[in-house]
């Protein structure tokens, strides 16, 4: 906690510091150079006079808001000095400091306290002046005295202030700029995955509901006996009431409400994409081997896709004899392979037929860093499918 302070405060104490320095640079220049002219020992009024420049210079370091205050003191000492000394003395006093004090009236003052400070500064300018000439003036000395010494500093100090806004509006335009474009972009967004819902509400669950409509209705109208047709007509009911479910879900992430109970599913559900293969007529077996553990949820939704996928495939490119299925559990590792008979008209084209399914598991595993591996073993006609998760160990 304390470093935190430290690092939240450490511009101010930095520009505190760099303020003090500023100071103790200009008391140093303006005493040193009244200690060179003057001669020794110094008079009482020599040392009053040295210790008034050197109190207005430390005074630099003060609060930006008393800059008008500092300001309006160097002036006077800027007149005090050479009405109260005698040469060399009288053009010894505080100009390093009159310089500054006439930068920070300019750059921290608004309005007519800003203007004040440079009327006093101009005063104390012209008042010196006219305290070593003894009232003798000539205009175009005094006007350049008032340019360099007052006016010049103050106007440095202006700009300086100015540049600062101007530069504070810059950084707020930009951040305003790039909060609109992200804002644009997640109205975009939210309105692309909007359009994406509707489209696959309007063409997509219409026709999954026709199918589980139609199914029913034909299992309804079977006649007596029929079981094995009867049992089919139930399953594609069962899967697309299944896909209804699924896709409902994917509308509410489309639109970004995902507050709904209805779970994405996972390991436990793994049963029911078995029979749903089974009431095809497809034998399919299933097997866990090792030590169950507790994996997270992205990943036990990502193993039940890719096994809807490795059955899928399955169904479309196997032959009736069926599909096995393991699932172990490993000590870094969990392992899932599918295994099944490819037709012998099949097999000989296996590759293109599986392309873009197994490139769906493959992706799919890429997100857990799992590693896919799949083709036709020795025998030319068995068609091996497996992935390899890393696991954390311990997990």
């Amino acid at each position: 906690m304390t470093g935190e302070l430290m690092r939240s405060d450490s511009p101010r104490l930095s520009l505190t510091r760099q303020t003090l320095l500023v100071a103790l640079v200009c008391m140093v220049a303006d005493v040193s150079y009244f200690l060179l002219r003057a001669p020794a020992p110094l008079t009482a009024t020599q040392v009053g006079c040295l210790l008034a420049i050197a109190v207005v210079d430390l005074a630099l370091a003060g609060p930006a808001r008393l800059s008008g205050v500092v300001a309006v003191a160097h002036a006077v000492v800027q007149v005090a000095v050479p009405m109260l000394l005698d040469r060399p003395l009288k053009c010894c006093a505080n100009e390093a400091g009159m310089m500054i004090a006439g930068y920070r009236a300019g750059a921290w003052l608004l309005g007519p306290p800003a203007f004040a400070a440079l009327g006093a500064l101009l005063v104390g300018v012209f008042g010196a002046y006219l305290a070593i000439n003894h009232g003798l003036v000539n205009p175009r000395i005094l006007l350049v005295k008032g340019l360099t010494g007052a006016l010049l500093p103050w106007m440095v100090g202006r700009y300086t202030s100015a540049h600062r806004v101007y530069l504070a509006e810059l950084d707020q335009r930009y951040e305003r700029e790039r909060r609109d474009a992200q804002e644009a972009l997640a109205n975009a967004l939210a309105a692309e995955r909007s359009s994406i819902a509707r489209d696959l509400h309007d063409v997509i669950a219409h026709h999954v509901s026709a199918i589980n409509m139609h199914a029913g209705a034909a299992r309804l109208g079977l006649d007596p006996g029929n079981d094995r047709l009867a049992t089919s007509l139930s399953a594609v009911e069962t899967a697309s009431r299944a896909a209804m479910v699924d896709l409902r879900h994917l509308l509410d992430l489309l639109h970004g409400d995902d507050t709904d109970g209805t779970r994405q599913p996972g390991l436990d559900n793994l049963d029911e994409l078995f029979d749903g293969v089974r009431a095809a007529g497809i034998p399919a077996r299933f097997t866990t081997s090792g030590v169950p553990r507790e994996l997270p949820e992205s990943l036990g939704v990502t193993v039940y896709r890719i096994v809807q996928e490795m059955l899928t495939n399955a169904l479309r490119h196997g032959d009736p004899s069926g599909v096995e299925v393991e699932l172990a559990y490993r000590g870094s590792s969990l392992a899932l392979t599918t295994t099944n008979r490819m037709p012998v008209v099949s097999a000989a084209r296996a590759d293109g037929g599986h392309r873009r399914g197994l490139e769906g598991i493959r992706n799919r595993a890429r997100l857990f860093a799992g590693v896919t591996t799949c083709g036709l073993e020795a025998d030319g006609r068995t068609w091996r499918t497996a992935v390899a998760f890393p696991l954390e160990v311990g997990a």
